[in-house]
């Protein structure tokens, strides 16, 4: 673990950390809280911005596991887990955005429709549904992005990490990964 692209996993777990803790306050307090208190918005503002660092961090970890193909040594699950985690995560910031209560999520939610409905699935996810909306948003997502976060950090624990290309790799058979392009 001598590459600094290490870190970004990291800061992906703590801004997710932040993530819930502020999106659990605004959820406990509700609406009138974020909108008209100082401490409201303040916690609002926090949210928002661990939200862009929790995409920004997840964005360079995912691209830096690509190109060391992280897949390699029996990890193929350890890398799944995380584009699914990504995958998710996209999900749950587009419906946190619909549930701002402003003219731009209004209109995002219009556009959202006619396109979820152009492909069929308008029916099962309307996103004209505010309490629909808020509902997918802290509860059902969190609780997935939550449970696939502790499940793809374990399998990091279990199987280890990716040994760069061409070394040996001490969690999988001992031998050499082969370099792109030498596989048998």
């Amino acid at each position: 673990m001598a590459s600094w692209i290490y870190v970004f996993g990291v800061l992906t777990l703590a801004s997710l950390i932040v993530v819930l803790v502020s999106g659990g306050l605004l959820a406990l307090k509700g609406p009138a809280w974020w909108h008209v208190s100082t401490t409201g918005k303040y916690v609002n503002s926090l949210h928002l911005w661990s939200v862009e660092l929790f995409m920004f961090f997840m964005v360079i970890h995912l691209w830096g596991k690509f190109f060391m193909a992280a897949w390699r040594g029996r990890r193929a699950l350890t890398w799944v887990t995380g584009v699914v985690l990504f995958l998710t995560s996209i999900g749950t910031a587009f419906t946190g955005y619909l549930i701002q209560q402003n003219f731009d999520s209004q209109w995002i939610a219009g556009q959202a429709k006619d396109g979820l409905n152009s492909v069929g699935i308008g029916a099962f996810f309307n996103v004209l549904d505010f309490g629909q909306m808020l509902m997918w948003h802290i509860v059902l997502l969190p609780f997935v992005l939550g449970l696939l976060t502790a499940w793809h950090v374990l399998l990091v624990r279990w199987r280890g990490i990716v040994p760069p290309i061409g070394a040996t790799d001490p969690a999988g058979s001992g031998t050499a990964s082969p370099a792109p392009g030498n596989a048998p």
